[in-house]
């Protein structure tokens, strides 16, 4: 099965507008994306904003807190307007706090039942402090113990949480099982170094994440998250060519045709 692979319109560090991005997209051939969660009116324009690009969002953007009362029943817009997008993969970066990790796990266990009934996963992004490396990542799926509750694995993110040497490949062997989601992102390493270049270009073996996540049958989504380096002064031209450059990148190593 061909790798889906998309790309996230953070990636244009904010120097595009959104419809100029999806024609960057469009021309360069990568026809995924990752968009954020639309009101309920604004559905059909989306999905024909896309359409006219040539695009299919293959994840959606949810912004809710975990440590509300209220976060499972604020959710449902969210996944009933995941669903009428016809998407099935929702990433979130959700943050426990000082919330008892049972009340988190038993919150996140109800939202995971509820996204199964309309075939949707919630995929948690590897931050703090629910899974910012495979450890954590580990005991939080083990304490959720839902399917309808996964990970979205940054191959970037593991280095910048945590403060010890790692290996990406090592950390997602960890969650193998549970990674339902991919951010593509390459690091130069360190301990919240924001140092996030061109794929390729840092420390992240993408040949070797592919190899372990396509033997183990999942072939996507993986989405490209390029967020630049700390004090560059990257042009729109220098934006546009390091989302082209990450792109051949992926097709230099055979993961995307």
């Amino acid at each position: 099965m061909a790798n889906i692979v998309a790309c996230n319109l953070g990636s244009y560090r904010g120097q595009f507008s959104r419809q100029e991005a999806y024609g960057h997209l469009n021309q360069i051939g990568l026809t995924n994306v990752e968009v954020g969660t639309p009101a309920p009116q604004e559905i059909g324009s989306v999905l024909e904003e896309l359409d006219s690009y040539g695009l299919t969002a293959t994840t959606i953007t949810a912004s809710h807190d975990v440590k509300s009362e209220n976060f499972v029943s604020d959710f449902q817009k969210t996944l009933e307007a995941t669903r009428k997008m016809e998407v099935n993969r929702i990433f979130l970066s959700a943050h426990g706090g000082d919330l008892p990790r049972e009340v988190v796990f038993n919150r996140l266990r109800e939202l995971g039942e509820n996204a199964q009934k309309l075939g949707i996963i919630i995929c948690l992004e590897t931050h703090p402090d629910l899974a910012n490396n495979g450890d954590v990542a580990l005991e939080t799926m083990n304490g959720v113990n839902h399917p309808g509750i996964g990970i979205n694995f940054d191959t970037a993110n593991v280095h910048y949480h945590t403060n010890r040497e790692i290996d990406t490949v090592e950390e997602i062997q960890k969650v193998l099982g549970y990674v339902k989601a991919v951010h593509l992102k390459d690091t130069m390493g360190g301990y919240h170094a924001w140092k996030f270049p061109a794929l390729g270009e840092g420390v992240v073996n993408f040949k070797s994440v592919f190899e372990l996540l396509n033997g183990y049958g999942f072939n996507g989504p993986f989405t490209m998250e390029l967020e630049g380096v700390e004090g560059e002064d990257l042009d729109r031209a220098g934006v546009l060519a390091r989302v082209e450059q990450s792109f051949q990148y992926l097709k230099d190593i055979g993961v995307v045709s």
